[in-house]
């Protein structure tokens, strides 16, 4: 699947006959924009991008018609290396359940690492911060590009169930249901962490949402309630 900054190339006709090189630049004002963010998160403008890419305004308008879909498109960049790594991780883990707990666990633990120094000398993770409110403004103005934008998380997901069930580790009802359910879920808990001082410890709440979707995969159900025992909206 093509990201947004090679499809802003296939959506100028003006440089169809030099494709590469349009995808490269593309990138390049990605890139730009991925460092602007970090030192910045979203407040850089478009006069800052062009001189920090070394292009033109016309350059810049040729590939995104605004702002805020190179924003679109920096957070895609985003969170596909943030899938791509973290999948890799996961595949080193020895069974599936492991490297489902991990899946679901490791972006949240990263929160306890934004302030930090990236590890092994790579960039800076784009803030928590910048990445809940710029997910939740562009959902409401892009929301078909931002659902699958978001997908991969859901995909990693879904591999692992498929593969716990096959070896009857887990018996998920719908893995494909199941993961786009686990993947709002780990999103919620984020952004909730990312912007305020939970009463929870974080460290509690991963763990305790690991063992929520345990229970659920493995399709446990509930003894019936006595009389009266029901717990009604609102009640906790």
């Amino acid at each position: 699947m093509a990201a947004l900054a090679d499809r802003a190339v296939e959506r100028s006709p003006s440089v169809q006959r030099s494709r590469t090189r349009g995808i490269r630049q593309a990138r390049e004002i990605v890139e730009a924009a991925r460092r602007l963010t970090r030192a910045k998160g979203s407040s850089f403008t478009i006069q800052e991008l062009v001189n920090e890419a070394g292009i033109t305004l016309r350059t810049f308008y040729r590939y995104f018609a605004d702002k805020d879909r190179l924003l679109l498109a920096v957070l895609e960049e985003e969170i596909l290396a943030e899938a791509a790594r973290t999948g890799a991780a996961a595949r080193r883990l020895p069974d599936p359940v492991a490297r489902l707990r991990f899946l679901i666990t490791s972006t949240l633990e990263s929160l306890h690492r934004q302030d930090a120094d990236a590890p092994h000398g790579r960039p800076p993770d784009i803030g928590p911060r910048f990445v809940t409110a710029e997910h939740w403004r562009l959902h409401q103005l892009f929301p078909d590009e931002m659902a699958r934008i978001n997908q991969p998380f859901a995909d990693l997901i879904e591999r692992e169930l498929h593969e716990a069930a096959a070896l009857g580790l887990l018996s998920p009802a719908d893995p494909a249901a199941d993961s786009w359910l686990v993947m709002k879920l780990v999103m919620s808990v984020y952004h909730r962490y990312a912007f305020t001082t939970a009463r929870e410890s974080l460290d509690d709440t991963i763990e305790r949402l690991w063992v929520f979707c345990r229970a659920a995969f493995n399709g446990v159900r509930s003894a019936p309630s006595s009389p009266g025992a029901e717990v009604g909206p609102g009640r906790h």
